[in-house]
C-alpha cells in the first residue's frame, strides 16, 4: 500500500478550488470545508491546533501586521504552518488602514476584523494539510496533481 503522503498528492481537487483574480493573476484556494472531509479520510484521528498568544489566535506586529499559526498530527506526525493575514491584493493588513502606491496610484488596505483572521486560520489549516500532500500541487502553481500531469503529458506525446 502506497503511503499516505503520495495518496493524497495524487487527489484530484480541482473541483473544489475557489478561484480569484487578483489583477493578472488568478489564485486558486482550495476549499476548507472540502480539505477537512478528505483529510480525515486519509487520517481519522488527526488533530489540530490554532496556536494562541495571549489568549489571541494570532500574532500582531505594528510593521508587518498579523500572522496566524496552526498544527496538525497525523499518524504520530506534527506539521506546523503560518499565514499573515492579507486582503484581496496580498497585502498585510494591520490594525489600522494605510495606503501603499502602484503604478495605476493609491491604494488603501483595510484594518483587518476578527473575521479576515478566522479566514486566515482555515486557510492556514487547509496549507498545513498540502504539507501532508493534500492539494500541494496548488501551491506549485500547477492544475493537476503530479500524476495526472505526467499522464497528460503522455497522451500529448501520442497525438
Amino acid at each position: 500500500m502506497e503511503n499516505k503522503f503520495l495518496e493524497l498528492l495524487k487527489l484530484n481537487v480541482n473541483d473544489k478550488i475557489e478561484k480569484r483574480k487578483n489583477g493578472n493573476t488568478e489564485l486558486s484556494y482550495l476549499s476548507w470545508s472540502y480539505a477537512v472531509v478528505e483529510f480525515t479520510k486519509a487520517y481519522p484521528n488527526f488533530t489540530y491546533e490554532i496556536k494562541m498568544f495571549d489568549g489571541k489566535p494570532y500574532v500582531y506586529d505594528e510593521n508587518t501586521g498579523y500572522m496566524v499559526f496552526t498544527s496538525i498530527t497525523a499518524d504520530g506526525q506534527t506539521k506546523d504552518m503560518w499565514l499573515p493575514v492579507m486582503d484581496g491584493n496580498n497585502k498585510a493588513m494591520k490594525k489600522e488602514p494605510y495606503d501603499y502606491t502602484t503604478k495605476y496610484g493609491t491604494k488603501t488596505v483595510a484594518s483587518a476584523t476578527m473575521f479576515d483572521i478566522n479566514k486566515t486560520i482555515m486557510r492556514c489549516l487547509v496549507k498545513n494539510m498540502a504539507m501532508f500532500g493534500l492539494g500541494l500541487y496548488i501551491y506549485n502553481g500547477e492544475d493537476l496533481p503530479e500524476q495526472e500531469q505526467k499522464q497528460e503529458k503522455k497522451e500529448n506525446v501520442m497525438m
